[in-house]
């Protein structure tokens, strides 16, 4: 990349000026609150200039923090000649983050936004925060490339630590108060690469990640992310694709969406303190469907021209475009044009998830090894350890609908071949928001469980739907019963939603209905244990729901343990009863049982 020596050599001049000055600091440099704003300049350190010689300034040359050099752009055309700072909506901020006269980058940060409609507030704000030179080839997790397109206009966008000038995407107050503007209606694109590194800086990455707030609370109730997988240039020997590439560029994209993640809210029961909570997750994967077609275009978000030369890598400033799939087309999309070949589900059934972008999906892998890149169903550093349960379509045969499985009232995926619950009923390998990065970036926040009991899965006959179930129940990874739905007469195939037919709120009255029925079914069967003569009020915490979460995970308790207490019982003292029992348990219909002598 080519740049100009004069802004470097201006401000060598002004930081020398400016080291004789006595510059008060900062109020709040590196105090324990948190530094929401740049730091205001040093005093005596800023000088104006007029780039395009129209009588008012086009640039603000300044310090922050005593030596960290900073360039204000007007790209509005609004500044005025006694301004010490640019403004937030439609002006870029350069730093010359370690201080080597370059602006835009290797180590340099850089914000800028973009006010589409003149009202003042920033519709899109970008980030560029490069990383170093020799990063190469690869992901580099020390950089971000990311826009926010900010539709509900609250003007909340990216979060950056101005002590430390860097944006920090995990920041949060309480359990999952994200500052980054993960809530609402509102989407980003994102990759972790330099500028400078992106052949093509139009598309991204998460390309993009959406963000739908349903019932206009401003919380997100349900979440899309598509993945355009880049391709890295090979650290030896020739490729092929990278022949006509700039030598500079390591990051190209295929313009193809090869992963989807899908994510819901079921119950809607995010809010003060609990801000994400999403139930179910969806993934697809395989070669997806190509998206160059998709094209926004942005009047404001080309800069100023002749500011460009101030700059090591400019390109982002020239653009006037940005290709990704919105809110609108993504759905049609992903179920119209996609091409999968894997499908997963996960579900937080112990209800421990706060993280702001999905419930994070197991791995089809061993179900008792544990820990991040343990070779487990928890391998993905980003899954909870236990509580979740993960259900795996491995040839995407059932096309992501889904089901509701009548051995178990719940939501099943259609096609899955196997799948795993691990049991953590009292939440006590605790998930929240995760944990790895940012300040935690030392590994998962949760406690990683001991043992825990497991439930198989496994569609035997592979229509589709799952008919035989195994338990470890004591933890010890060895399954000591199997049940099988057709030893038990039990017809496994039940009725099929087509999810690209569903929206979210006929989710939330999926929802609704199964907790409902589990609850009724707990009812009906406290009823039967009474009539046994078995007293069924040792399970009395799990007879009281107060949430409509806790209707479908406690009536699926109560089900649960007054079946094996009454089966018990019955072993011993009517026997015949025995097999009415589990068929009336597995078909999910307690009218099954008579109680005539």
């Amino acid at each position: 990349m080519k740049y100009l020596l004069f802004p470097v050599i201006l401000l060598q001049i002004m930081f020398v000026q400016s080291a004789f000055a006595q510059n008060k600091a900062y109020w709040n440099r590196n105090n324990q609150v948190i530094p929401w704003r740049l730091p205001l300049p040093d005093e005596h350190s800023f000088r104006h200039e007029d780039l395009d010689s129209d009588g008012d300034p086009d640039v603000i040359y300044s310090f922050i923090n005593d030596s960290v050099p900073v360039i204000w752009i007007d790209d509005d055309d609004d500044m005025n000649p006694d301004d010490f700072e640019g403004d937030t909506d439609n002006d870029c901020l350069l730093i010359d983050r370690n201080k080597d006269g370059i602006f835009a980058g290797p180590n340099d940060f850089s914000v800028d936004w973009a006010d589409e409609n003149e009202d003042g507030i920033a519709d899109l704000q970008i980030v560029a925060q490069n990383g170093g030179i020799k990063n190469r080839n690869f992901f580099d997790w020390e950089a971000d490339f990311m826009i926010f397109i900010d539709k509900e206009k609250d003007g909340i966008q990216h979060f950056i630590d101005w002590n430390e000038i860097r944006m920090k995407a995990w920041e949060h107050n309480g359990h999952s108060n994200f500052f980054e503007d993960y809530h609402g209606n509102t989407l980003f694109l994102k990759m972790h690469a330099s500028t400078f590194r992106i052949s093509d800086l139009r598309f991204s990455w998460e390309n993009p990640f959406l963000f739908y707030d349903t019932d206009k609370d401003g919380l997100s109730e349900w979440t899309i992310r598509m993945v355009d997988t880049p391709h890295f240039r090979p650290k030896t020997g020739e490729s092929a694709e990278f022949s006509k590439v700039n030598p500079e560029f390591d990051v190209i994209y295929s313009e193809k969406i090869d992963w989807v993640g899908i994510s819901w809210d079921l119950d809607n029961d995010n809010g003060q303190g609990n801000e994400f909570d999403f139930d179910m997750s969806l993934r697809f994967t395989g070669p997806g469907f190509g998206y160059a077609d998709q094209v926004h275009k942005f009047k404001t978000l080309r800069g100023l021209e002749e500011a460009n030369r101030l700059m090591y890598d400019s390109r982002w400033r020239k653009m006037d475009e940005l290709i990704y799939p919105d809110h609108q087309s993504a759905w049609p999309l992903i179920f119209g044009k996609g091409e999968w070949t894997e499908c997963r589900l996960v579900f937080d059934e112990d209800d421990d998830c706060n993280r702001w972008e999905r419930v994070e999906f197991y791995d089809p892998r061993n179900l008792f090894k544990t820990g991040r890149n343990g070779g487990g169903l928890d391998h993905n550093g980003q899954a909870d350890a236990a509580g979740d349960r993960g259900e795996f379509d491995l040839d995407n045969s059932g096309k992501g609908q889904l089901y509701v499985g009548t051995f178990d009232g719940r939501i099943h995926l259609y096609g899955a071949e196997w799948g795993a619950w691990r049991i953590d009923q009292t939440a006590f390998s605790f998930q929240g928001f995760g944990g790895l990065y940012d300040r935690w970036k030392g590994g998962r926040i949760q406690r990683n469980p001991d043992s825990f009991a497991t439930v198989k899965y496994t569609d035997t006959d592979l229509n589709g739907f799952f008919d035989r179930f195994e338990y470890d129940l004591d933890g010890d990874t060895i399954f000591e019963e199997t049940v099988s739905l057709k030893d038990l007469g039990i017809s496994d195939a039940t009725n099929v939603i087509n999810t690209s037919k569903t929206n979210y709120l006929d989710f939330q009255k999926l929802f609704r209905n199964l907790a409902d029925t589990q609850s009724m079914r707990a009812r009906q069967l406290v009823v039967i244990a009474k009539n046994l003569g078995i007293n069924p009020n040792w399970y009395a915490f799990w007879m009281n729901p107060r949430t409509l979460h806790e209707k479908y995970e406690y009536g699926y308790w109560l089900n649960f343990y007054l079946y094996r207490d009454i089966r018990h019982w019955a072993s011993v003292n009517r026997k015949n009863l025995v097999h009415q029992l589990d068929k009336a348990y597995y078909s999910g219909d307690w009218e099954k049982i008579k109680l005539n002598k």
